[in-house]
């Protein structure tokens, strides 16, 4: 997995906010969660989106690891 949304994760933690909270604030679908939860990439809109609702940048809500060859 190269793509970590664990800093997303932990921000909703600090705010006390839940997957479905964001879910309906931001207005993604829980296929969108369910391909964050498992490392998938999604589309720059939906990360600026989320962003914007919680008052972060992208390198507060993803990490990239390099995979080696």
């Amino acid at each position: 997995m190269a793509v970590s949304y664990n800093g997303l994760w932990k921000l909703l933690i600090d705010k006390e906010m839940k997957k479905g909270d964001l879910q309906e604030k931001v207005g993604i679908s829980s296929s969108t969660l369910a391909k964050m939860a498992k490392g998938e990439a999604v589309s720059m809109n939906v990360l600026e989106r989320i962003c914007e609702e919680l008052n972060c940048d992208f390198g507060d809500l993803i990490s990239y690891s390099r995979k080696d060859k």
